[in-house]
């Protein structure tokens, strides 16, 4: 058995898309802009955890030893709760936020614009996942694209659990990350 996701599973093999290189990349390119004060965005919605935990520490990891601080922001997917977070934003005194995905960022970009926040003079923002969709914006979002695993090195895998049943299961990370500057931030 060869599994594809964030954990290991006991006597399978693993390809484990690691997610804290999505939110590192995201943490690293707010940093290098000259962002200090970062939100992290992650989905209220159960079941989510195995991919937004590794995210948020991932942004933390790339920001330790440095001036920049991280204040994770719960937020629903739906337009209310966005509305409610945005409302409170200025308070926050964040200038970037990092979003769980594009489909955030957007939820998000939209809300803070409606309170008339500018993106990204005031508060830039990226998501992850590269939608055709981030790219129609105005301004256009900033996302991590994921790097997946390729149809070769999974077949390589296969290959090695079909003909050798016996041996011990492999664990390889696999999820690599790029981020695509845009106007967002």
């Amino acid at each position: 058995m060869v599994t594809l996701g964030p954990e290991t599973i006991e006597g399978a093999h693993a390809l484990l898309m690691d997610h804290d290189v999505v939110g590192h990349s995201a943490g690293t390119h707010l940093y290098d802009r000259g962002r200090r004060r970062i939100g992290v965005v992650v989905p209220r919605e159960p079941g989510l955890e195995a991919f937004s935990a590794p995210r948020l520490d991932g942004v933390r990891q790339s920001l330790r030893g440095t001036d920049a601080t991280v204040t994770e922001l719960p937020l629903a997917y739906d337009e209310e709760a966005a509305a409610r977070l945005a409302a409170r934003w200025r308070s926050l005194g964040l200038d970037a936020v990092f979003t769980y995905n594009d489909e955030y960022a957007m939820l998000l970009m939209r809300a803070l614009q409606d309170e008339g926040i500018r993106i990204p003079e005031e508060t830039a923002v990226i998501g992850a996942d590269d939608l055709m969709l981030g790219r129609l914006l105005r301004p256009r979002l900033t996302t991590v694209r994921l790097e997946l695993p390729s149809g070769r090195e999974l077949a390589e895998l296969v290959d090695r659990a079909v003909r050798k049943p016996g041996t011990e299961p492999e664990a390889h990370k696999v999820l690599g990350a790029t981020v695509l500057y845009r106007e967002s931030s």
